[in-house]
């Protein structure tokens, strides 16, 4: 909680907390917190009467130095309750933990300005680094912060970062190529993929270990059975209806994360098809959810935890002013074969 010192004469008289001042000012401790930081969501008048009270009483607000090490730092991420998320921040804190060092916990619901926001706040003062789980700052953006001297360390980075930018991923190319290969080992040669948005890293590396693999086939990529979605089970759900409606189906599909997946199981099953009898599908991730939908998933496992202590490491290093000898991670990736994926019908 914020102190606040008394000062009379030049000399100090105890301190003060947050509510003993609210009290004083007969407004909530919230009300004097957003005074103190400069937050906008107070009106004039009541920031006036806040910093009459306080300067009337001869009161300062103690804070460490500009610059000062907190001994926080800060993790950015879109989403708490997915678990693709949750397993990364599950390392991450365990991590932490074990260095002893507490943690801010910014969930951005993948919103731009929102992000932009809540890295402000943690560089100004309130953290001493940062992980950034899939931020959506531009690369203009995360250069602009590197150079103001912030130290952070990207999970899982949408798009492409420059060499002196931290990042930690799975093999997602090396991933999808072994996907793909499941697949045609069991007999299909019409794999449908269902991608995921356009431009991410994740998006066009499984993109590319796909085409990769169906092309050491023999097997000409289609177009027809390349459906961009949204990583979401509703956008799954869609792709594979779209995928059913074609003069000649795909006996397998190859969604680019689980949810995706989910979503092309509940379209089939919807559809009066059986998975895997009628037509496989795999995913990529191996999330919770994976071992637990009927029937469990066939799925290409990213190390979602390690990737939050690697992050971590490397965020520590980087706190401890540290050389950083790969600056950019890539974990592997391994094909966990479950009940979704099975022999083409003949």
């Amino acid at each position: 909680m914020t102190e606040i010192t008394t000062v009379e004469n030049g000399r100090s008289h105890g301190r003060l907390t947050i509510r003993d001042i609210a009290k004083l000012a007969g407004v909530s401790p919230a009300t004097i917190s957003r005074v103190i930081n400069g937050r906008p969501e107070v009106s004039d008048a009541v920031r006036e009467h806040v910093l009459r009270v306080v300067a009337e009483n001869g009161y300062t607000v103690s804070r460490p130095p500009v610059g000062a090490p907190t001994g926080l730092v800060g993790v950015t991420l879109p989403l708490i309750h997915h678990s693709y998320f949750s397993e990364i921040l599950a390392g991450i804190g365990e991590a932490f933990y074990e260095h002893e060092i507490p943690m801010v916990l910014c969930p951005t619901l993948h919103e731009h300005d929102r992000e932009v926001t809540l890295l402000q706040r943690l560089r100004h003062g309130t953290t001493d680094g940062a992980i950034l789980i899939l931020p959506e700052e531009s690369h203009e953006e995360l250069n602009a912060l590197q150079e103001q001297g912030y130290p952070f360390v990207i999970v899982d980075p949408r798009s492409a970062q420059d060499e002196s930018v931290p990042t930690v991923s799975a093999s997602h190319l090396a991933g999808a190529r072994e996907a793909t290969e499941h697949l045609l080992r069991l007999g299909h040669r019409r794999i449908a993929a269902i991608t995921g948005p356009a431009g991410w890293i994740a998006t066009d590396d499984r993109l590319r270990g796909y085409r990769g693999a169906l092309a050491e086939a023999g097997i000409m990529p289609d177009a027809s059975l390349q459906i961009t979605a949204n990583f979401r089970d509703n956008g799954g759900r869609a792709a594979t209806q779209q995928l059913l409606s074609l003069p000649e189906p795909p006996t397998a599909i190859f969604a680019f994360n689980d949810m995706l997946a989910i979503g092309a199981l509940q379209a089939l099953r919807q559809a009066g098809l059986r998975v895997p009898e009628d037509v496989s599908v795999i995913g990529f991730d191996d999330t919770y959810e994976a071992s637990i939908v009927h029937p469990a998933l066939t799925t290409v496992r990213q190390p979602l935890a390690e990737m939050g202590r690697m992050a971590v490491s490397q965020l520590v290093r980087l706190l401890q002013s540290q050389r950083i000898e790969a600056l950019h991670v890539e974990l592997a990736t391994r094909l966990v074969v479950r009940e979704s994926t099975g022999p083409v019908r003949l």
